[in-house]
Order: structure tokens, then sequence, then C-alpha cells
């Protein structure tokens, strides 16, 4: 841990932020605009002392003050007046480099970068703990909506036993509008492009990589156990077609992707996968590119946190609640709450993982098919809880609701109905999640 010297009565805490894009232009507003609420709250003014950027002449959302612009991250972090750094430029690298260097350097970090989180956090946590600083990352998940801290804090007293979230605003913007709009996938995501909720390249959020990586920090946290994005099964919504929504209307249901972690028997189940809900739970109702997260303990029930789960002030206001609880533990000398994994559980591989699936089946239009759709599904020790038939002819289809099973037994069933002389084609499957109504 870095000597610094001793603080002095009224002394102003000084701030970096790394990055000055969406997130940090705002960051960079609120220290401004709050600067005397925030010595209010903290106790001490809290000064901006450097911001970190790639090029100075980029046009910004803020002005930042003369002087305070720099292209020299690693210098900044290493300051000896720096007391707190903000990392919001986001990425692997040069990202951990900068946030190591700042905890050797004596000063705590406040963060947002969930890749880097989810890919190495022990490594960050290890150095926090190494030099007595704080990390604390609350805007890494969901923007705004306060739910790292409940699970770290709040609920420390309690067993944790289900974290279910809408937690990519991008694709339950698309979602919505093939629910509500009847839109196929790529004019949702064109519309989606068009307001800003989605990347020209939306790769990470169509595709779950944005929403693994939160679901592997909620697991951490809520089951004290190290959990990283490898561990998460993923799956995107790119292959979900306005025939699956249509379906899911059918069952009084709705399709989100949703981050599923869970406790099972002693062991962390964590994925992420478009899904059928009933219109009846709570995440069902979460419209737009809103973000909710529904957590499940033993003490406590159920808990619903819902808000905007992204854009630049509703992520800096996540950011600077972590500043000021940051900024009040170096005035006191002390450290919040570190990593928590002491419970060490083992990730439990999808194959082993129990869930339902809604199944489509275009089949031919003869006697004995059902039975030998039913056949199949018994098989692989896999109970069917309702089928249907729509259409005639070369237009019949089955559609089954499974009993839950194990997900290696569901797609060895798939795999088995794909195979069959009768079935013309498996046209949907998707997981189901909820209780039906």
């Amino acid at each position: 841990m870095v000597s610094r010297q001793a603080r002095q009565p009224g002394q102003s805490l000084k701030v970096a932020v790394l990055g000055c894009g969406s997130v940090g232009s705002q960051v960079v507003r609120l220290l401004d605009e709050q600067a005397a609420d925030l010595a209010a709250r903290v106790g001490v003014p809290v000064e901006l002392a450097g911001v970190a950027v790639r090029r100075l002449d980029a046009p910004r959302e803020v002005e930042v003050p003369e002087g305070l612009l720099t292209t020299d991250a690693a210098g900044l972090v290493r300051r000896d007046d720096i007391d707190l750094v903000v990392e919001v430029i986001g990425g692997l690298e040069p990202a951990r480099s900068l946030i190591l260097a700042a905890l050797e350097n004596g000063a705590s970090v406040v963060t947002a970068n969930k890749a880097l989180l989810a890919e190495d956090g022990p490594t960050l946590f290890e150095a926090a703990e190494k030099h007595g600083r704080d990390l604390y990352y609350e805007a890494a998940v969901a923007g705004a909506i306060p739910i790292l801290r409940p699970l770290r804090e709040s609920l420390a007293g309690d067993k944790v036993t289900r974290v279910l979230g809408i937690v990519n605003g991008t694709t339950n913007f698309i979602l919505d509008k093939m629910d509500t709009a009847g839109s196929g996938f790529a004019e949702a995501l064109e519309e989606a492009q068009e307001l800003g909720y989605a990347e020209a390249d939306p790769t990470a959020d169509v595709e779950g990589f944005d929403a693994a990586a939160k679901a592997a920090i909620l697991a951490s946290l809520a089951f004290h156990s190290r959990v990283t994005a490898s561990d998460v099964y993923r799956e995107g919504i790119s292959e979900v077609t306005a025939a699956d929504v249509q379906s899911a209307r059918e069952m009084n249901s709705v399709v989100k992707l949703l981050a599923i972690c869970e406790l099972k028997d002693d062991a962390v189940a964590v994925r992420v996968h478009p899904a059928m809900i009933p219109r009846s739970h709570p995440l069902a109702s979460v419209r737009e590119a809103y973000n909710a997260v529904f957590v499940e303990s033993e003490a406590a029930g159920q808990l619903m946190f819902y808000g905007p789960g992204a854009g630049g002030s509703p992520t800096a206001s996540a950011v600077l609640g972590d500043l000021v609880t940051v900024a009040r533990n170096v005035l006191a000398g002390t450290r919040g709450v570190g990593e928590s994994a002491y419970a060490d559980r083992a990730v439990l591989p999808m194959g082993e993982t129990r869930t339902r699936y809604h199944v489509a089946i275009d089949v031919d239009d003869r006697a004995g098919v059902l039975a030998q759709v039913a056949l199949a599904f018994a098989e692989h020790d896999v109970s069917i809880q309702t089928v249907r038939q729509e259409g005639r002819d070369l237009d019949a289809q089955l559609v089954v609701v499974s009993h839950e099973a194990t997900d290696a037994q569901l797609s060895a069933t798939v795999e088995h109905l794909r195979g069959m002389e009768t079935v013309r084609e498996v046209t949907s499957v998707m997981r189901v999640e909820g209780e039906s109504e």
C-alpha cells in the first residue's frame, strides 16, 4: 500500500476521470453541477483533477475546464494527489492496466466496466485488497438501477436463490417492438439503431455478450462465488422470429432475453437466452429499453428492481453514488466491502440445468404422428405439459411445451425429432420460464 501524506482538515478530494464519452461527459457534468451537494454529502469538496481522453480535439457533450484534459491516462492515475479514479473507457485494455496502476498508487476506483469485471474481476479485487483500496462498480450492471449494492450489502444476511433479469435495453426494445407492433427482427433492430438504443455493430447486444457479462457479475455477488463470462451459457435473439413471438402470444406469454442466475444443489447455474415468460410475470411488463432484475431469497422473498438500464445520465448517476461512498471511506481511512467469494461454488454445465421447452414441429398430417412425437419425448425422459395441433395437410404443425427436464435431455429430444421421417422441420425451439397461467 502506497504511503501518502496525512489529509489536512477540509482538504478537497481529487478525482480523475478516464474517458469522456457518453458516460464520462455526464460524470464531469454532475461533478460540476452538484459540487455543493457532493461536498455536503462527502464532508469535503470533491474536485475534478483531470480527464483522460484519446484525442484532445474530439467533440464532447460537456465543456471540460481548461487544463484538465490529457491524453496521458497512465500519468494521470499515477499522480500522488489523486484520491479516486473513475474508469468509464470500457474494454479490457488499457482499462485493466490503468485500474491496477491506480490501486497500486493508492487511489480507490469506481468503474462501469462490465466486460473487464466479468473477464478478470478477481485480479482487480485482489489488487484492491492488497493495496487497501475500494473497487466499486454499481454502474456496471443495469445503469441507474441499484442492484449490486442490495446484493452485496442489503441482502448480506439472507440467502439469495435466484436472480432473473432483463439487463440489456437494446434487446428488450427489439423484442418489445416485435411483440407490440408486429415488427420483424431486422425492422425492430433498425428502429433501435435510429433511436440510439443500438450500436452500428449491435453484436454485443443482440448475441447476448453484454447480458452474459452482467449475468456473471450478478451471479458472483448473489452466490459468493467467482463466475466469469466464460462460465455463462449464452444465446442471443437474432434467431427469434415473428412466429416465435406469435406463438408466445397464443400462450399468453411474451419473449424476453433473460439473464438467469440460480442456486441448484449448492452449485451455480448461469445462462442468458431468449425465453417465453407468462404475461403475469413482473418482468413481462418491462417495456422498450428499460431493465429490471427480479431477485428471490429465502427470507426476503421476491424483490424487483426496475429502471433505465443504460444511457449517459443514468449510468453516471450510479457512478456518482459509488463515488460518494468511496469518498467517505477515503476520509474515514477505511474501505468498503470487497470481493465475497468464500462459497467457491462450482458452476453447473448448461446440460445439467433444468428448464422447459417450447417446440414447434412441422409434421405430416396423418394418423399416428402425435404418438410418435410423444414417444420421442418419452424416450429421453421428458414429460409433455401441453400439445396442440395447428393447420392441416402440408401446413400441419404440432406445438409442444414440455415439463421441466435437463437441458441435455431436451436438446437430445429435439435432435431426435429432427431425424424422424414424419417430421418435416423443427421450426422453433425456445425455453420457457415462469409458471404457466
